[in-house]
């Protein structure tokens, strides 16, 4: 009896072992993005999900890779620390190409070209970039906004953890602008009436996907699924599904 249970015993840790094998091998299938849900149209939480542009892209992605996306939402600044340091597979956060961000991290071909603007209220009198010296700026930590916005002459920088945070005090009379990416700030602006976009652009720039340094085969992966999804436009409609033409 004692070999008897001693043998059930051995087949059930094997079968045990087995399950942890399984289960293993299911996770390294996971693709996981590091992104900050809360840069509509790109990143958004709607109800338990979060959904945007990048989402629907990596989605396709996953899927061409045979991978199940897993999205983790966390601060801006921390995405790509998340990715060097493993806790995250790729960053998509509408992120933009910098020389400063591919010393620490790898970048796919860009998938869409984007540009930072200008936020101000209706009352106010700035009309170009140059009008934004000495003045209060508001400006989401770690973006390109907040790198641009440091060579401002005489301008006073206030950073936020989101850009909603900026955008409410700007509505408060706290900053006199805001420099945020063109897309989210069309629907700051559409959502309240008392704010305006100034024509000027303040840069103009490409976003792309962040990859560790050492994870040379998925980005080819990726880059390759980013080449088929551009060729057969499914990257364009996932776009325009978002953003619609003016």
């Amino acid at each position: 009896m004692k070999r008897t249970i001693s043998v059930v015993l051995v087949l059930c840790l094997a079968m045990g072992l087995c399950a942890c094998a399984s289960s293993g091998s299911g996770s390294s299938k996971k693709l996981v993005m590091a992104t900050n849900a809360a840069f509509p149209p790109y990143e958004s939480v709607e109800g338990n999900e979060i959904v945007g542009i990048d989402a629907d892209i990596a989605k396709l992605i996953a899927d061409d890779l045979g991978m199940e996306l897993v999205i983790e939402d966390m601060a801006f600044d921390s995405i790509i620390a998340a990715v060097q340091t493993g806790k995250a597979d790729i960053a998509m956060a509408g992120l933009t190409i910098t020389e400063d961000r591919k010393q620490n991290i790898n970048f796919s071909d860009p998938y869409t070209e984007a540009a930072q603007v200008i936020l101000v209220k209706t009352t106010s009198s700035v009309q170009t970039p140059d009008d934004l010296e000495g003045l209060s700026i508001g400006v989401q930590i770690g973006t390109t906004g907040d790198i641009y916005a440091a060579d401002i002459a005489g301008a006073t920088i206030e950073r936020y953890s989101k850009y909603f945070e900026a955008v409410n005090a700007l509505l408060q009379d706290k900053i006199d602008a805001v420099i945020v990416d063109r897309e989210p700030a069309k629907v700051f602006e559409s959502e309240n009436p008392d704010l305006k976009i100034i024509d000027d652009e303040f840069t103009v720039e490409e976003y792309a996907i962040g990859v560790a340094k050492e994870n040379t085969e998925l980005l080819d992966n990726i880059n390759a699924s980013l080449k088929k999804l551009k060729e057969s436009g499914k990257i364009d409609e996932i776009i325009g599904k978002y953003i619609k033409a003016e």
